[in-house]
């Protein structure tokens, strides 16, 4: 059987009593980066009997050699660096593979970066889209972005800190001024969460520099008040409208012109009227 065992992603604690059984009692535990696990597995006090890499660069030439052990019956678990094998990793195809072999496999939940970020960001969690990594250029980035521009869901990606700047710069340019969650060292000392909207978030890092550790950005999802109207467009319409209608009928005339709920713009409008 193959095992899919989530470890922590930050506080040891989070590690389940059934992950350590399992990992204790397997004959083979494949590991992203075997120096990493062992590490991990020597604080958590867990003994394992042998671990051999399988990530991105040798998952092709081992994944068939997994196999062939899994079929002559050798117990094996599969974890990541941190958190839910599989997320982010070529994992799903070992699993793939043990289906196509008849090999049983079952899951040892445990955390998960992408959901803990989602519940902390304070947004929709009915519905919610996990895009990874995004590419490393800007070209690339936009791209994305504006294949998942329409989608009513809320966005969630992985980035590193000294892409932030510029990935929030991308976001502004493609999504607009979204309202977002930038969620850094989950689980961790010094984990935070620091909530805006994608341009207060980009002031705030071009004030007081890139944050350190692992980030998960959270992103509000398409929504009725989220249009292609730039805030300077929508400024300069309530100043036209306001010339000749209160603001009540300002808010819901431009509210209907752009798309964008009518208490969103009422707050502009107030802004623009004082």
């Amino acid at each position: 059987m193959l095992y899919l065992v989530s470890t922590p992603i930050g506080n040891l604690g989070d590690i389940s009593e059934r992950a350590k059984q399992v990992l204790a009692t397997v004959d083979l535990v494949a590991c992203e980066d075997t120096r990493t696990s062992g590490q991990l597995f020597s604080l958590l006090g867990i003994r394992v009997a042998a671990t051999v890499p399988y990530h991105e660069h040798n998952a092709d030439s081992m994944r068939p050699k997994l196999i062939e052990k899994l079929k002559h019956g050798v117990t094996i678990a599969l974890v990541s660096d941190a958190g839910t094998p599989l997320i982010s990793d070529p994992g799903y195809k070992l699993v793939r593979d043990c289906y196509e072999n008849h090999i049983p496999v079952t899951t040892v939940p445990g955390a998960n970066a992408v959901l803990s970020a989602l519940q902390l960001s304070g947004l929709p969690s009915n519905a919610f889209y996990f895009a990874g990594f995004l590419p490393p250029k800007s070209a690339g980035r936009k791209k994305v972005l504006t294949s998942l521009k329409a989608l009513p869901a809320t966005l969630i990606i992985y980035e590193t800190p000294n892409r932030l700047k510029a990935m929030l710069s991308d976001i502004s340019d493609v999504l607009g001024n979204r309202t977002m969650a930038v969620v850094r060292e989950l689980t961790k000392k010094f984990e935070e969460v620091r909530r805006g909207s994608v341009r207060e978030l980009s002031d705030y890092y071009a004030e007081n520099g890139e944050p350190k550790g692992e980030l998960v950005l959270v992103i509000e999802g398409a929504t009725e008040q989220i249009s292609d109207w730039t805030d300077e467009q929508v400024d300069a319409l309530i100043r036209e409208t306001l010339a000749t209608k209160t603001p009540r009928d300002t808010a819901e005339s431009v509210s209907q012109i752009t798309g964008i709920s009518k208490k969103e713009i009422y707050k502009r409008v107030i802004a623009n009227h004082v």
